[in-house]
């Protein structure tokens, strides 16, 4: 049983109105507590967990609009309704769209309509627990988001993205190549506060330099040659939601200076415009560069660095965490079964010997890679060594199929046409594949039924 349910207080600095609504709240089965401005409401919440606090606007001291401000530092903060008088309407609204309140009320309130929404409330918080506590499990089970791992490696990295996640701060990510630094971000943004808005992720190092800027903040019509209209840059259009900058260790510095002065700024001015727009974007960075030593060499700044690793999370490499391998490879094939049409059942104890001793340059990228491939040459069944590509460690040499390299040297001639060439091509491939028609297509990079309309015209499509 939840320790601390239906919580409420009420806030408000006229002790008549405060004390008569929180009667009206308590009598609809809440615990209510009152406060008489933002300030002593932020004390009563270190002794008294609520789910939601009803604010009066205006108020001496911390007023409503402060007292939102303070609970979006909180890790978890409660929900929050707001009351405003007749001719606060524009500021409620305002309130309610950048400061993430839940809801908001005109004075005199009517009670009904408080009644329905506080239960709204109530319940939203009520599942926004639960998926806390869900997520919570399934990493005690050695899984966190899109992230999978049971190693005490990957219990540390589960452990900081459930600490961090519910904050506001930035995080830098790093790892190497294929570690799944992305999805960490995903996984971020997922146990936000901010799940619900927009997740955008830039690869600094697949940007121009030229264009990077216009990328990030945008830019006016006629900026610079070729800006024929007006576009928002990646902070704007994550308004609301979370921003991945990957590959921060490649942005030009040039460009590092300015994305400096927005983080400290909290504003973003688009190329060629004298207009500031205020962010409401939380700012995750990914790298697989040592910033340290970047910094040493003078190719990336220091400031900028201290303000990114706020809190800084590692995701090891796959050679430093074995232990996953089996699992990692295992849990790939009901996906790519169904991408790919085929039916595997198992990966064979040899396949995974071999994958646990391989060290894995590309990590769990490189992994998957390999699993999608040998899902497609086995087509059903089980996975075996010999479904590994040449060059993999340990992979033992498999010869063609008893007579295929005859067939090979008989069907393709000097000088025979394309279409002969084709047939004998494929001829040779469906025998490969003992006659999987759906294996022998991947195997040649064509579609099923480009291959069933070539076999029609060989007459032999039945």
């Amino acid at each position: 049983m939840d320790k601390n349910p239906d919580r409420v207080i009420v806030v408000d600095d006229e002790l008549n109105q405060r004390t008569a609504l929180a009667g009206i709240i308590s009598r609809w089965g809440y615990e209510v507590k009152t406060a008489a401005n933002g300030t002593e409401a932020l004390a009563v919440l270190t002794s008294f967990a609520a789910d939601v606090v009803v604010t009066d606007l205006n108020m001496p001291g911390l007023d409503g609009k402060g007292l939102l401000e303070e609970l979006q530092k909180l890790p978890s903060p409660p929900l929050a309704i707001v009351l405003t008088g007749f001719g606060n309407l524009e500021t409620a609204l305002e309130t309610v769209h950048q400061l993430g309140a839940f809801w908001y009320l005109e004075k005199p309130v009517h009670t009904p309509a408080l009644q329905m929404i506080l239960a709204r409330a109530i319940e939203k918080q009520r599942l926004a627990t639960h998926a806390v506590l869900l997520e919570r499990e399934l990493a005690s089970r050695g899984a966190l988001g899109e992230l999978t791992g049971d190693s005490p490696a990957m219990r540390e990295v589960f452990y900081l993205l459930q600490q961090v996640s519910p904050t506001t701060a930035t995080v830098l990510i790093t790892g190497e190549s294929g570690t799944g630094k992305e999805l960490a971000a995903r996984t971020i943004h997922q146990l936000s506060r901010r799940r619900n808005g927009p997740f955008f992720a830039i690869n600094c190092a697949a940007m121009p330099e030229s264009l990077i800027e216009s990328e990030l903040f945008g830019h006016e019509k006629g900026a610079f040659t070729g800006a024929v209209e007006k576009r928002a840059g990646c902070f704007e259009l994550a308004s609301g939601g979370t921003l991945l900058l990957d590959e921060i260790g490649d942005m030009p510095l040039n460009t590092q200076a300015t994305l400096l002065r927005v983080l400290e700024e909290g504003k973003v001015r688009r190329l060629g415009s004298v207009r500031e727009i205020t962010l409401d974007v939380r700012v995750l960075a990914a790298t697989n560069r040592d910033l340290r030593t970047a910094i040493g060499k003078g190719t990336f700044r220091e400031d900028l660095y201290f303000r990114l690793a706020v809190f800084e999370v590692n995701l090891p490499a796959l050679r430093d965490r074995r232990e996953d391998i089996r699992n990692l490879a295992q849990g790939q094939l009901a996906a790519l079964n169904r991408k790919h049409g085929c039916r595997i059942a198992e990966i064979s104890r040899e396949m995974l010997e071999l994958l646990e001793r391989y060290d894995w340059p590309g990590n769990v990228r490189e992994l998957r890679n390999v699993i999608e491939r040998a899902v497609i040459l086995a087509g059903e069944g089980s996975i075996q060594p010999a479904h590994l590509p040449r060059g993999f460690a340990g992979r033992p040499e498999v010869p063609l199929p008893a007579g295929a390299a005859h067939a090979l040297e008989a069907g393709l001639e000097p000088g025979m046409t394309i279409a002969d060439a084709e047939k004998a091509l494929i001829e040779l491939t469906l025998k490969h594949t003992a006659g999987n028609r759906t294996r022998a297509a991947e195997l040649l990079g064509i579609s099923p039924k480009t291959l069933f309309n070539k076999l029609r015209e060989y007459g032999s499509a039945e």
